[in-house]
């Protein structure tokens, strides 16, 4: 099933409401004018409350999406799309991609 490209104006969070930042925007392909995301790049997470150990296994401090698009591609990298599955580091719990771009959809 089809799904909206991210790029880097998308709204990305961790599980505890960090804001996640792609830390290398594709420039290559862009939508809405700005950069798309590949798989390879990390996210960066700032403002997660998930407690410090030993309270927790947290707060989230960077991201890698593990699945992506199966037929578009920038630079030879599979692009990030709004369903695509990350995990954090080092509480393992997901990234949500709540808002992005509605014009550009990928498989």
């Amino acid at each position: 099933m089809p799904g909206f490209l991210l790029h880097l104006g998308a709204t990305v969070m961790c599980s505890h409401a960090g804001q996640a930042t792609p830390t290398s925007p594709n420039p290559r392909v862009l939508v809405s004018g700005q950069p798309t995301v590949a798989l390879t790049s990390v996210y960066a997470v700032a403002g997660c409350t998930l407690p410090p150990p030993p309270a927790a296994n947290g707060p989230c401090v960077t991201a890698q999406y593990v699945t992506a698009a199966t037929r578009v591609s920038s630079n030879g990298q599979p692009l990030l799309l709004i369903d695509s599955q990350a995990i954090c580091v080092p509480s393992g719990t997901p990234l949500l991609a709540t808002v992005t771009q509605t014009r550009v959809t990928g498989v």
